[in-house]
């Protein structure tokens, strides 16, 4: 054990003993490459996106470092050069850092997969990271087709999946033999209605519409200020003997059991006053 060591290894028992959190271990010292134990094996990108997979190697000396794309084992950059086609992708490197950066740019769907960073040893060294390319998509529960009892609650959700960020607005409109693509009023005259949104890397908005109408069916249209627009068909039936699969069963108590705290507010505010202005 040389002098260096020695001394990392009695501060760290020191420290220990103090009962204060543990330094780190100092640098490998090495002539052969190694790669940092802080890489990631697992990545994340959108659609759309740029995406940058980074390799950092200690001890590199006069060897080189490749990125292999796992699929069809094409190699995609060495060292600072880039070696395909396909212009979206770039090598990066600055001189004097550990660091091989793999950028894609505009990443899509078929960019999902394995990526290989290997140091140009005899063995060859490799590490695998795996990229995910995350495509954003919205759903309405219940689609294509739900069904209410005229006289109960509408509950239509919206679900937005893998956004890179929040949508800046969700826009909801309405399509019957009477219009098309209305724009859903939260202050019309009708009355009941309300929206809610909760937003993050998954979105939803809940579109609250009181005492079901006939003319309350039709189509209905969530439309994200970043996302395409999804639709769900909704059937007012009259008949109390009308049971379809897709029926919700919105009582008030079904609501307010199978909802989050801020919808559930929501609902308890609409069936106290009667009817709500949504903003």
């Amino acid at each position: 054990m040389d002098l260096l060591t020695q001394v990392y290894f009695s501060i760290a028992v020191l420290t220990l003993t103090r009962g204060e959190r543990l330094i780190p271990p100092p640098p490998l010292i090495t002539d052969q490459p190694y790669f940092d134990s802080s890489m990631l094996v697992n990545q994340t990108a959108h659609v759309g996106r740029q995406a940058e997979l980074h390799c950092r190697v200690h001890s590199i000396g006069n060897r080189t470092v490749s990125w292999i794309r796992g699929r069809d084992l094409r190699i995609l950059t060495v060292g600072r050069y880039t070696y395909t086609t396909d212009l979206r992708y770039e090598a990066l490197h600055q001189n004097g850092t550990n660091q091989w950066t793999l950028r894609i740019r505009s990443a899509q769907p078929r960019d999902q997969g394995t990526y290989e960073c290997q140091v140009s040893t005899k063995p060859v060294k490799t590490f695998n990271t795996f990229l995910r390319v995350l495509e954003p998509r919205g759903e309405i529960l219940g689609s294509p087709d739900l069904y209410v009892q005229k006289g109960s609650m509408i509950n239509l959700t919206c679900v937005l999946h893998d956004l890179p960020e929040p949508p800046r607005y969700v826009r909801w409109y309405h399509s019957n033999k009477h219009h098309s693509n209305k724009n859903i009023s939260y202050s019309s005259s009708r009355g009941g209605v309300s929206l809610i949104v909760e937003k993050g890397p998954t979105t939803i908005s809940h579109l609250l519409i009181t005492s079901a109408r006939v003319e309350d069916k039709g189509v209905y249209t969530c439309a994200p200020s970043n996302l395409n627009s999804t639709s769900v068909t909704l059937h007012v039936l009259n008949g109390k003997g009308e049971h379809p699969a897709a029926m919700q069963t919105n009582s008030a108590a079904a609501v307010l059991g199978s909802v989050s705290l801020l919808l559930a507010a929501a609902v308890a505010r609409i069936l106290c006053q009667g009817w709500v202005h949504g903003t």
